[in-house]
């Protein structure tokens, strides 16, 4: 289903974000500063997969009018596959992928309930530690025609709801896992909820 009817918007199933910076804004090679987020989306998510490429191709009819009314050779279309870009990531494996950004922060949520007519409720996720590049979500996108170097399709971030944790992607690891097999000496507390 789109969204409000609009057919180059689309809500997904449950993906996996990578590389998310939807705190803060980062410039892009151009110095736009943008909000972003890779979205890994399990081939096995039939449904997501073909919303996201009615979406691409409705998008492509509209950039017909700013691309001299025909489509481009060699249009660029956001959509990736994770086994044949990304062999040696693990968490790309299976997965086809997409970068969708916005020049506004995205709607940051979780579910928390129903309300009395059945309807999801959100509350607003303001911890910055919540949302991360591992866990995983439902992402509203908007896909839009560009002209450029390579005229194509993009993927613009709407809102993202977090609907489950996940293994963080390319962080650190914990503190509890890099040094549980190192000696200390016995002078430290004895505050055994430090850092559980």
């Amino acid at each position: 289903m789109t969204i409000d009817n609009q057919p180059t918007k689309v809500v997904t199933g449950k993906v996996r974000l990578s590389y998310c910076n939807i705190w803060q804004p980062r410039e892009d090679d151009n110095g736009v500063e943008k909000y972003g987020t890779a979205i890994l989306i399990p081939k096995s998510d039939k449904e997501t997969l073909r919303k996201i490429q009615a979406a691409v191709n409705a998008a492509v009819e509209a950039g017909k009018s700013q691309w001299g009314g025909k489509i481009p050779p060699n249009l660029k279309k956001p959509l990736r596959d994770g086994d044949e870009e990304r062999p040696d990531d693990e968490a790309y494996a299976g997965h086809y992928f997409l970068n969708a950004n916005s020049k506004q922060k995205p709607g940051i949520a979780k579910p928390v309930g129903k309300d009395a007519n059945g309807k999801t409720k959100f509350q607003e996720i303001t911890d910055t530690t919540e949302v991360y590049s591992g866990c995983y979500a439902k992402v509203s996108l908007n896909f839009f025609p560009f002209n450029g170097k390579q005229n194509g399709v993009a993927a613009g971030l709407n809102n993202v709801v977090k609907v489950q944790d996940g293994e963080p992607l390319g962080g650190r690891a914990s503190v509890r896992d890099e040094f549980a097999d190192e000696e200390f000496d016995d002078d430290y507390g004895s505050d055994d909820d430090f850092m559980n």
